[in-house]
C-alpha cells in the first residue's frame, strides 16, 4: 500500500510556549494508533483514506493524559503530489483544547 506522509503543524500560544516547550509533549492520535510529536513540524506516513485525528499534550513522564484533545476527520488522497498538512494550535489559558485545520 503507498502511504502518505501528512505534516503536523502543532503550536501552544506564545504565551504559554515556553511553559510547553519545557514540560509537556504533543502526541498525534490517527485512527487510535498514538504517535508522539514534537512542538512544531511533525511528519506522520499514513495510507489514503477518511481518518479520525486527535491531537492532545502529555506533562513530559504521563502515559496516559489527553489533556487539551480535539480531534478532526482527515481525507488523505493518494497520488495527488501535494502534502498534506493539519494545523493544530492550542489556546492561550489553562484548559484550553487544540484548534486543528486540515488542508
Amino acid at each position: 500500500m503507498v502511504m502518505v506522509k501528512v505534516l503536523f503543524d502543532i503550536r501552544p500560544s506564545l504565551v504559554a510556549l515556553p511553559f510547553h516547550r519545557a514540560l509537556t509533549r504533543p502526541v498525534v492520535e490517527i485512527d487510535g494508533v498514538e504517535r508522539p510529536a514534537i512542538w512544531g513540524t511533525t511528519e506522520v506516513s499514513v495510507e489514503p483514506g477518511v481518518h479520525e485525528v486527535a491531537v492532545f499534550f502529555r506533562y513530559k513522564g504521563q502515559r496516559a493524559a489527553r489533556l487539551g484533545v480535539n480531534t478532526e476527520e482527515l481525507t488523505v488522497r493518494g497520488g495527488t503530489g501535494t502534502q498534506p498538512r493539519v494545523t493544530a494550535r492550542l489556546g492561550p489559558r489553562n484548559g484550553s483544547s487544540f484548534e486543528i485545520k486540515t488542508n
